[in-house]
C-alpha cells in the first residue's frame, strides 16, 4: 500500500499546494491513500466544511486535526457528518466528532486513522498513550484493519518519539504534526512501525511557522500584541511523508517529501 501523509496545511497558500499537487502525486506515484492534517487550513485556524470538501474533491482520503480543531465554530456541527474528518481522540467524552475512524481505500483496504493531542506544553487532556492503546486494541492490525496510522499533534519531540516506540509493531505509521518544522528522523522502528517526529507544514516558509512575520516579531520583541496572526501568502512548500506499507501492515520503506517553495526538494526513490 502506498500512503502519503501531508503535514499541517496553513492558509490559502497551503491549500493551493494541496489543490495543485495531490492529483499529480496520486497519479505519478500510484498512491492508494492520502491523509492531510488540516487544522490550520482556514485562515491559519481551524477548518471549514467547504475546505474539507475541496480537499476531498482533489483526492484527499482523510483529514486529521489538532488543537485548533474547533476554532471554526461550524466544525462543531459538520464534523458529525464527516467520518473522514478525525479530531483528537483524547478530547473529553461528549466532544463532537470522532477521534478514530476506519476508512476504506479505493481498492478496499481498511485503514484505521487515529488522531491524538500531546500533553506536554499543551492543554491537559486525556492520556494519549492510553487512548491509542484503546483504539489499537479495538481494531488490531491484520484483523480489524490492513493498516493503522497515528497522527500525534504535539509540541514535544520526546512525547512523539515515546508514542512511536509505545506502538512499535502494532501500528503501521506514527507521524508527528503541530510544530510546522519537518524533522530529519524518518525511519522504521525495530518492530516495523514507520516514524517521523514532525512532517512539517504545507505553507509559506518565508514566515514564522506559516504566519506573516511582522506580528510574531512585534510580540517577541515588544511583548505587545498589535493585531492578529495572518497566514503568509508566498509560495508554499508541500511537506509530507511517504510510506510503503506491506501485506503485514508494517512499513517497508519511508521517505520525506518536500515540493515547491523555499525548502530543498525531496521525494521517495522507491516509487520512481
Amino acid at each position: 500500500m502506498r500512503l502519503l501523509f501531508i503535514g499541517d496545511v496553513v492558509g490559502r497558500s497551503g491549500r493551493a499546494a494541496i489543490f495543485e499537487q495531490v492529483p499529480v502525486l496520486r497519479s505519478r506515484w500510484g498512491l492508494d491513500f492520502v491523509i492531510v492534517n488540516g487544522e490550520n487550513a482556514a485562515g491559519g485556524f481551524g477548518l471549514t466544511e467547504a475546505i474539507f470538501e475541496e480537499f476531498r474533491a482533489v483526492g484527499v482520503d482523510a483529514v486529521t486535526l489538532g488543537n485548533h480543531a474547533f476554532d471554526q465554530r461550524e466544525a462543531l456541527v459538520f464534523i458529525e457528518r464527516q467520518p473522514r474528518l478525525i479530531r483528537p481522540a483524547n478530547y473529553p467524552a461528549g466532544t463532537p466528532g470522532r477521534g478514530a475512524s476506519v476508512i476504506e481505500s479505493a481498492k478496499g483496504a481498511r485503514l484505521l486513522i487515529v488522531n491524538v493531542l500531546g500533553r506536554i506544553f499543551m492543554d491537559a487532556l486525556d492520556d494519549p498513550f492510553a487512548v491509542v492503546k484503546r483504539e489499537l486494541g479495538a481494531c488490531p492490525l491484520g484483523e480489524g484493519c490492513e493498516a493503522s496510522i497515528i497522527d500525534i499533534h504535539a509540541e514535544a519531540s520526546s512525547e512523539k518519539g515515546a508514542l512511536g516506540h509505545f506502538v512499535d509493531g502494532r501500528a503501521s505509521l506514527v507521524v508527528g504534526t503541530h510544530t510546522h518544522v519537518p524533522s530529519a528522523d524518518h525511519r522504521i522502528l525495530a518492530r516495523g512501525t514507520g516514524f517521523m517526529t514532525d512532517v512539517g507544514m504545507t505553507g509559506d516558509y518565508d514566515s514564522v511557522i506559516g504566519m506573516e512575520k511582522d506580528e510574531p516579531l512585534r510580540r517577541f520583541t515588544l511583548r505587545i500584541p498589535s493585531g492578529r496572526f495572518e497566514p503568509a501568502q508566498g509560495p508554499a512548500t508541500l511537506c509530507a511523508v511517504a510510506a510503503e506499507i506491506g501485506p503485514d501492515g508494517l512499513t517497508k520503506a519511508i521517505a520525506p517529501v518536500r515540493i515547491g517553495g523555499l525548502l530543498s526538494p525531496a521525494a521517495p526513490d522507491f516509487w520512481n
